[in-house]
């Protein structure tokens, strides 16, 4: 039968948070009566985290299937493991970090019928200002070259009807930084039906985002990011 839903999560060293985030979401799915798959992405953890995916999966093999692959960014990884899961009615993502619950996902499951794509924006949100920054740049830059409609482009808490984005999915290059942007630029241009709801974020108790700990790392990767954006909007003629 048909899986109901695929759920992308890419991993990297979250060997303190992972079980737990898992099981939250083997959890919430199994309430909901849905007919699930969780890939798990490990994207060339460092620590004991692919273990512990392993044994995941050892357990629970009828709904986890591990996907271990070299390094090579949040980005590329999501993009993987969207186009490896284009066999389900739904995708969904989210991250490893715990920041974003499971037990939110009920409301968007349960209003997904209306809609194409329902997304979490994150409120409470505790970051550095030139993160705070860097996300209003990134709503600006989707709404000048493609349109207005999502505030949270790059939110990873998103559930995506798979026909309505089947193509967009599959055109996105493959090395492309911050693909949710250009994702939540393309579900705006195409006059998709689209539902934010405020999703609390938690700021991780766990591990370490390295983009706070560099400002000019951050920068260089935003920049790299904005234009990524322009130049698919202009190699689609937006």
């Amino acid at each position: 039968m048909k899986n109901q839903l695929n759920l992308i999560i890419p991993v990297y060293n979250e060997e303190e948070i992972i079980n737990v985030v898992v099981k939250d979401w083997i959890k919430v799915l199994s309430q909901l009566n849905i007919i699930y798959s969780i890939k798990l992405f490990n994207d060339g953890s460092t620590d004991s985290t692919i273990k512990i995916l392993n044994n995941l999966e050892k357990n629970y093999p009828d709904v986890i299937k591990v996907i271990d692959k070299k390094n090579s960014g949040h980005g590329s990884t999501i993009l993987k493991g969207y186009t490896e899961s284009l066999d389900s009615e739904w995708i969904f993502q989210v991250d490893s970090d715990n920041e974003m619950k499971a037990h939110y996902f009920a409301k968007l499951w349960e209003n997904r019928n209306n809609f194409d794509l329902l997304i979490g924006k994150r409120i409470d949100r505790n970051s550095p200002l030139i993160r705070k920054i860097m996300s209003y740049i990134s709503y600006l830059v989707v709404r000048v070259f493609y349109s207005k409609g999502i505030r949270d482009v790059n939110s990873p808490y998103r559930l995506m009807r798979t026909s309505a984005f089947k193509e967009i999915l599959t055109s996105i290059p493959r090395e492309t930084f911050a693909p949710n942007i250009i994702i939540s630029g393309m579900a705006s241009k195409k006059n998709l039906k689209i539902k934010s709801y405020k999703i609390p974020f938690d700021t991780r108790l766990t591990g370490v985002n390295s983009l706070n700990s560099s400002i000019s790392k951050l920068f260089k990767i935003s920049i790299k990011s904005f234009t990524e954006t322009i130049i698919y909007a202009w190699n689609n003629k937006i």
